[in-house]
């Protein structure tokens, strides 16, 4: 089932891929993007990744923590996504745990309205992000989660495809927001 805006985030404790476990309650008083991905060799969340490692530093200026979650166990996202080495936790979750706490959905007319999107394929493919084993459900879809330093949800963006995730300028003017009522205050 769907999060909506405005909800408590589930809380959840898990392991990151270097071993440290993260919990939800880690990021109290602390913006989240909690963002949600297909498999470790997936081409369009690879390149999702490069983009967040690009604007992480304007991001964590802005005060943004980031956790990314994989469908892939831990050795697969080690050899493909955690070659990016980001500055931000990703988790292995193989087993669907968090996907299934967080309304994460998957659908084959997604996964084939994203096999469209040839000019982002073509930019994975250029930047090495080639596609390697299909670890998970192969139409899972992301999803990407808003959330406020009281832990509750600001935004929940479920992907309409498998290259879908919410757009950085929408995170953007979310910050600003976040900023300027706590100028407010």
């Amino acid at each position: 089932m769907r999060l909506k805006t405005g909800t408590t985030a589930p809380p959840f404790e898990t392991i990151d891929m270097d071993g440290r476990t993260i919990q939800l309650a880690d990021f109290h008083g602390q913006k989240l993007l909690l963002a949600f991905f297909r498999y470790a060799s997936c081409p369009l969340c690879n390149l999702r990744i490069s983009e967040l490692i690009r604007h992480q530093p304007e991001l964590q200026m802005q005060g943004l923590q980031i956790l990314a979650i994989f469908q892939s166990p831990l050795e697969r996202l080690q050899q493909y996504a955690g070659r990016q080495r980001p500055p931000f936790s990703m988790i292995p979750d193989p087993d669907g745990r968090l996907y299934r706490l967080y309304g994460v959905e998957s659908s084959w007319s997604g996964f084939l309205k994203g096999s469209l999107r040839v000019g982002s394929l073509a930019t994975a493919t250029a930047r090495g992000f080639l596609p390697g084993p299909m670890d998970g459900n192969k139409a899972r879809i992301p999803a990407d989660f808003l959330i406020s330093p009281d832990l509750i949800i600001q935004t929940a963006y479920y992907g309409n495809d498998i290259g879908d995730h919410l757009p950085l300028p929408n995170i953007r003017q979310w910050l600003a927001q976040a900023s300027h009522t706590k100028d407010i205050d």
